[in-house]
């Protein structure tokens, strides 16, 4: 319970944070860090408009997607506490949870008949496609390592007590930044601020959505960030108390926020070409961590 009340609590917060740093870098006062909840809070208040060249697809998707994000956020653990739901294998419900969710958006965006929007849902399926294998074997190559197959129980038994295994978390910590980047169509992959119609992604497909689904959609990609840090924190508060816990899983929330911020206001998005090979280079530093992991359970021949 306590895993999921902290990835709400800090969710608040997340997108704020990240628009602030932006806004300080480039030397701008900039919103407040809770104006992305007022702008969330505004939209729910308003009702949907849908086309009626829509169907009950377009309808429902933003639902599924919302609880699709939610029910993956409820796997989280945190420290010594399990999350509401844990069994073995958990993290390949996490992955598929989260799919499910992404299809419905995607099938959502070619119900509306837009080729525009079908441009953004076939770039959106194929980066998630790509991303797919790093998330894999980094969680496979901590389970091998560990013995075990659920987060809670991995986190748990992990020990960052060497030079090796503290590289292997800060290369984990790493490659899950950047799929929370690419789950969330941020930079490097996708620039949010972009309008452009050749180098949208996630946006395009969303141009459809209003009112209360269009804030459902936000508030999903808000306990997205949130919930990737928690599985970031999650590889260095295992062994922690909870009162020495608390504030370090806040404190790594906020460096991952300000070092989202810096990624998007000191680095350029790339060509739409090499978003695909960068993506595919994630899974080239998970086999580094697996073959770390082999290192440390001494199992090169």
């Amino acid at each position: 319970m306590i895993s999921i009340l902290l990835i709400l609590f800090v969710s608040l917060f997340f997108t704020g944070v990240i628009i602030r740093t932006k806004s300080i870098a480039s030397g701008r006062k900039g919103p407040g860090i809770m104006q992305p909840v007022k702008d969330v809070i505004r939209l729910f208040r308003k009702g949907s408009v849908y086309s009626e060249t829509t169907s009950v697809i377009f309808k429902i998707a933003p639902v599924i997607y919302f609880s699709s994000v939610l029910m993956a956020c409820l796997v989280i653990p945190f420290g010594p506490y399990k999350g509401i739901v844990s069994f073995d294998g958990d993290f390949i419900f996490f992955a598929y949870i989260l799919a499910l969710g992404k299809f419905f958006s995607i099938i959502s965006a070619m119900d509306t008949g837009s080729s525009f929007e079908g441009m953004g849902a076939s770039r959106e399926a194929l980066y998630s496609m790509f991303a797919e294998p790093a998330f894999f074997i980094l969680i496979g190559s901590f389970a091998l390592l560990t013995g075990n197959t659920s987060f809670y129980e991995i986190f748990s038994t992990l020990h960052l007590g060497t030079s090796i295994t503290y590289m292997l978390g800060a290369m984990a910590a790493f490659v899950l930044l950047m799929i929370a980047m690419i789950e969330n169509s941020r930079m490097p992959v996708d620039d949010p601020r972009t309008h452009l119609e050749l180098t949208m992604v996630h946006e395009v497909m969303i141009l459809d959505n209003s009112g209360f689904d269009l804030g459902l959609i936000l508030t999903a990609g808000y306990l997205k960030f949130a919930m990737y840090g928690a599985i970031i924190a999650g590889f260095f508060i295992g062994g922690l108390s909870l009162i020495w816990a608390v504030p370090v899983f806040l404190l790594i929330q906020l460096l991952f926020a300000v070092m989202v911020g810096l990624i998007e206001s000191f680095m350029a998005r790339f060509r739409m070409s090499h978003n695909a090979q960068f993506i595919l280079a994630l899974s080239s530093v998970s086999f580094l961590i697996f073959l770390g992991v082999l290192l440390v359970l001494e199992k090169f021949v």
